[in-house]
C-alpha cells in the first residue's frame, strides 16, 4: 500500500480489532493486552501506517511536541549534555512525542515565545542555576514543565537529577575509607560556579561537608578544560600540598588531562594519588588506568524527566523532587 495513505480503519481491519483499539495502542491512554498490542503494531508495520500529526493534534488539542531548553554556554561539556538530550528525545518518541530543541541563550524570552506559539505541550529544562531567572516564568505558564536540576527554591516545581551532593560526599567517603587524609576536588570550570549552576555547586557542597564529617583535609578548586590549565592547577596543588594523595574529578573534559598531568608530574595512579571521577561509565572505563567513578546517569535522568512531564500532561500527581541515588563503581584508580 505504498502508493497511497493508509487509514487507521485499514489497520484495524488488518489486525482484526476495533478502530478504538488501534487508537489506544498509539496513544497509550488505555491498557491493551500484550498480544493485541503486538498484533496492532505488526499491522502498522506491514501496512506502513503513519498517524496524521495535524489531525491527531486537532483531536487531542496537543501538538505532541516537547521543548527541551538547553542553552549551550561556556564551561558545559557538550558530549555529556547531548547524552541527556538524546535520552529525552528517545523517551519522548516512546510517548509518540517529538522534541523541539532550544539552544540559544534567550532565557525567559525564548520560553515565552515558544509558549505563545502553541508549538509545544510542555517544557524540559537543563543547565539549571540556583537563582534561575526562568523559574518565575515556569510557575506562570499553562504548559507543564520539568527541570533536570534543582534551583535553590524548588517549591512548586517538578525537578529530577542525580543527587550531586551525595555523589560528592560518596567520593570523599571512599577515599577516607582507604586511608587518604588529604584530598582535593577538581570541579567544573570557574564560569560554571560563577553562574551558580546547581549540579556543580551541590557537588562541591557535598564534598566540603563530607571532608568535615570524615575529619580529613580537603580543598575544592575549579578546573578548566585544557591540558595546560589542568597541568598548571595540579602543579600548584601538589607544590602546596606535597602529601596530597586523593583526587575527586568532576569535570568530564578534564579527566584525561588530569591523568596525563599526574604522570608528567611524577605521580602514579593509584600508588601515589588515588583518583575518583564523577562522570559517565564509558569515560571512566576508557581512562588509563580505568577510574573508580560515580556514574552520571544521563539516560535514566532523561527518561524520568519525560515520564514526569507526560504524567503532568495527563493530570497525574507527580513528586516535586526526584533525586537519583549515586552509585560508585570500583576500578583500578583507587
Amino acid at each position: 500500500m505504498s502508493g497511497r495513505t493508509v487509514t487507521i480503519t485499514e489497520v484495524a481491519r488488518h489486525a482484526g480489532v476495533a478502530v478504538s483499539t488501534v487508537s489506544y495502542v498509539l496513544s497509550g491512554k488505555r491498557t491493551i493486552s500484550a498480544g493485541t498490542r503486538r498484533r496492532v503494531l505488526d499491522s502498522i508495520d506491514a501496512l506502513g501506517y503513519h498517524p496524521h500529526a495535524g489531525a491527531r493534534a486537532l483531536a487531542s488539542k496537543r501538538s505532541n511536541v516537547i521543548a527541551l531548553v538547553l542553552p549551550l554556554r561556556a564551561g558545559m561539556h557538550v558530549p555529556v549534555l547531548m547524552r541527556f538530550a538524546s535520552a529525552v528525545v528517545t523517551a519522548a518518541r516512546r510517548f509518540d512525542h517529538d522534541v523541539l530543541l532550544l539552544t540559544a541563550d534567550e532565557g525567559t524570552d525564548g520560553i515565552r515565545r515558544v509558549a505563545a506559539s502553541a508549538l509545544v505541550d510542555a517544557f524540559v529544562l537543563m543547565d539549571v542555576e540556583l537563582d534561575d531567572s526562568r523559574v518565575p516564568l515556569l510557575r506562570e505558564l499553562a504548559e507543564p514543565s520539568v527541570l533536570i536540576g534543582f534551583p535553590a527554591e524548588p517549591a512548586g516545581l517538578t525537578c529530577v537529577d542525580l543527587d550531586f551532593a551525595a555523589a560528592g560526599a560518596q567520593c570523599v567517603a571512599h577515599l577516607a575509607e582507604r586511608g587518604h587524609s588529604r584530598i582535593a576536588l577538581l570541579g567544573a570550570p570557574a564560569v560554571v560556579y560563577e553562574r551558580g549552576t546547581g549540579f556543580a555547586r551541590r557537588t562541591r557542597e557535598g564534598f566540603v561537608a563530607a571532608v568535615a564529617a570524615h575529619r580529613v583535609t580537603g580543598v575544592a578548586l575549579p578546573c578548566e578544560e585544557t591540558f595546560d590549565e589542568v597541568y598548571s592547577t595540579l602543579s600548584r596543588l601538589l607544590r602546596d600540598q606535597p602529601d596530597l594523595s586523593g583526587l575527586v574529578v568532576h569535570n568530564e573534559a578534564a579527566v584525561g588531562h588530569v591523568l596525563s598531568a599526574l604522570r608528567q608530574l611524577g605521580r602514579r595512579v593509584p600508588e601515589d594519588v588515588a583518583v575518583v571521577a564523577i562522570c559517565p561509565d564509558d569515560v571512566a572505563e576508557r581512562a588509563s588506568p580505568p577510574l573508580t567513578s560515580v556514574l552520571i546517569p544521563a539516560e535514566e535522568v532523561g527518561r524520568e524527566a519525560v515520564r514526569l512531564v507526560m504524567d503532568k500532561l495527563d493530570g497525574k500527581p507527580t513528586p516535586d523532587a526526584t533525586l537519583l541515588t549515586p552509585h560508585l563503581a570500583l576500578r583500578a584508580s583507587t
